[in-house]
């Protein structure tokens, strides 16, 4: 049976509510190999509450990325976070015939979820009839990303530069992308060539609305380029985008996967707090396009004395 906690966070921008965070919330997947589970977190006030769909980094799992989860969910998202085949809770061995097309289940994942609300809004507590179904975004930390970019319009290309299917889903309005990884080609390490062929976005079609997260100082061994990878979506995408470069962040962008994990070494609260805010705001003028969160946190960076990033827009 499903868990449900209760939990409050902490929020500069408004009064965060109370969330309900219930999982695993288990979905049918035929063909898949094993259903899908998910966890879903929701203010436990308000009414027609945006959906926000999150793609775990390579290993992860639903039970990821709490500051951001939590966050997003007291400002008023319901926060979906499935759990991909990659993740080492599943422990899916290197030779199962389903990993060189790990990266297509995860794109299916995230459809599914958008298939099965009528789950989701069952399973938590009080949610049924609150989720506004037109208002929908998702977002992504790394592989994450680049899974989420996928609904937005970027294609993968195939060994001779030729653009793959068009899994983009109009039920989608717009993206928080962090440390997405950019072009592949010459631009990937011998390494990512061979194992990750995946790796080799399009981002000519990814028209919606983003909001691109890099780090100044986040250098992947899968690309023979610097920091400045992480930013192509937003220089070869069209369309309205938005681009939030971090000062001194490394690819945890600060600790967004979670607090204290072995993986962050460039642990800085000051720096997710950022995030969080800036996130959250986005996604608030994105969905709702009345709302002046976005521009109004975009000046106040620019006036902050002693900015943790910066943002460019388009």
């Amino acid at each position: 049976m499903p868990t449900s906690t209760m939990a409050s966070t902490e929020a500069n921008t408004r009064v965060p509510a109370p969330v309900v965070s219930v999982r695993p919330v288990v979905l049918p997947a035929p063909g898949r190999g094993e259903d899908l589970q998910v966890r879903v977190s929701a203010p436990v006030t308000g009414h027609d509450l945006p959906l926000v769909v999150f793609s775990h980094g390579y290993g992860w799992s639903m039970d990821g990325y709490a500051p951001l989860a939590d966050f997003w969910a007291a400002q008023g998202f319901v926060v979906a976070q499935p759990t991909h085949l990659d993740s080492r809770t599943l422990g899916l061995p290197a030779d199962d015939p389903r990993t060189p097309l790990i990266w297509r289940h995860r794109v299916e994942d995230l459809k599914r979820v958008l298939d099965r609300l009528d789950l989701l809004e069952a399973a938590v507590p009080g949610l049924g009839g609150r989720l506004d179904r037109d208002r929908v975004a998702v977002a992504g930390h790394s592989w994450g990303a680049q899974t989420a970019s996928t609904l937005l319009g970027a294609r993968v290309l195939d060994s001779a530069g030729v653009p793959g299917e068009d899994m983009s889903d109009p039920r989608v309005k717009a993206g928080v992308l962090l440390a997405l990884p950019g072009r592949g080609g010459d631009d990937l390490s011998p390494f990512a060539a061979e194992h990750f062929p995946f790796m080799s976005p399009s981002f000519d079609g990814m028209a919606a609305p983003a909001l691109i997260v890099a780090g100044d100082q986040d250098r992947s061994a899968l690309s023979v380029r610097g920091p400045d990878w992480f930013t192509d979506a937003y220089f070869l995408s069209p369309g309205d985008k938005d681009l939030l470069t971090l000062f001194g962040a490394e690819h945890a962008l600060g600790g967004v996967p979670g607090y204290g994990v072995a993986e962050t070494t460039d642990e800085s609260p000051e720096r997710v707090a950022l995030v969080q805010r800036l996130t959250s705001a986005f996604l608030r003028s994105a969905l709702h396009p009345e709302d002046p969160a976005w521009p109004t946190a975009c000046s106040e960076l620019k006036e902050d004395p002693h900015p943790l990033g910066q943002v460019q827009t388009r």
